[in-house]
């Protein structure tokens, strides 16, 4: 997580979403593949190789390679590779969250052998002894998580938002563990500028964004929901301050094709070339630095 901060601090606050579907390339590039997870590979390792002035990180959303079956769990683990090798920390976003050996297993399956990474997230809402066996992994293998504390959907109203009996909302006491935690490692590892156990905050909601970063300014944010969902740079740039945070930004990259001018003519004709989407999502996601980097400076 610290090598994760001072990525973003130097190559700003972008984390590129490598979610990458097959039906997000044009037909005619897929054509050229054996199988549409050949095409996804080839488009990943095309935005990680040319990308890397403007991103801070990477975030791979497991489903959509579990979706392409085991030929697509083999593209999920070399582009993790590759994102490493690039020199980037790498977020895997599986949201795992079970109970004892269950979740033991999980942490071990992705924190080690063919799906090993740097960050994962995970969903603690069926209690904090869930995410005790990856809060280890923290303490013996320097790994990472992401704790879902505010999400960007509507849908978090029907929980995360739901008010407790004794006073505040469900998401306040994930809050408070959060909190805990950071206390714990801070105290454990006091030459470490953040804790290894950050928080997923969402960036649609205004209101939320002050209040959250407030209330938890030690803890690193990753902030989804930017562009496609909706997301504000104004919100995100909230979400920046003080622990700082890293942005996610995936359909808004890596479908920039479609709506990339010089791009028309090519469009219409079928004719788009692998060089032209990964050029269109290395400008897309230039842009989106420039669009964060400047909300942050006019707070």
């Amino acid at each position: 997580m610290q090598l994760l901060r001072e990525s973003c601090l130097k190559n700003g606050p972008l984390c590129v979403g490598l979610d990458t579907d097959p039906s997000y390339l044009p037909p005619e590039i897929l054509s050229e593949f054996k199988t549409p997870s050949e095409a996804v590979l080839a488009y990943n390792l095309g935005i990680i190789e040319n990308i890397r002035d403007f991103a801070g990180c990477f975030k791979i959303q497991i489903a959509y390679y579990e979706a392409m079956g085991l030929a697509g769990l083999n593209v999920y683990a070399q582009t993790v590779k590759a994102v490493k090798k690039a020199g980037f920390p790498v977020i895997s976003d599986i949201k795992r969250g079970d109970i004892a050996d269950t979740a033991k297993a999980y942490a071990r399956a992705h924190f080690s052998g063919d799906f090993e990474t740097d960050i994962i997230t995970v969903n603690p809402y069926m209690g904090f002894d869930t995410l005790e066996p990856f809060t280890d992994w923290c303490s013996k293998a320097g790994k990472g998580l992401f704790v879902l504390l505010c999400t960007s959907n509507p849908g978090r109203e029907n929980i995360e938002k739901q008010e407790l009996k004794q006073g505040g909302l469900l998401l306040d006491q994930v809050g408070a563990e959060l909190n805990r935690l950071e206390k714990q490692f801070s105290a454990l590892y006091p030459d470490c500028g953040c804790s290894p156990v950050g928080a997923v905050v969402g960036c649609t909601a205004e209101e939320d964004a002050k209040k959250l970063r407030e209330e938890y300014p030690n803890v690193f944010f990753l902030i989804p929901g930017y562009g496609a969902q909706g997301g504000q740079a104004r919100i995100a740039a909230t979400l920046l301050d003080k622990a700082g945070g890293t942005v996610n930004s995936s359909r808004g990259i890596l479908l920039a094709w479609k709506k990339e001018p010089a791009l028309e003519e090519k469009r219409s004709k079928s004719k788009l070339t692998m060089d032209d989407i990964v050029s269109a999502a290395v400008s897309a996601a230039e842009k989106t630095k420039q669009e964060l980097l400047a909300a942050k400076a006019a707070l």
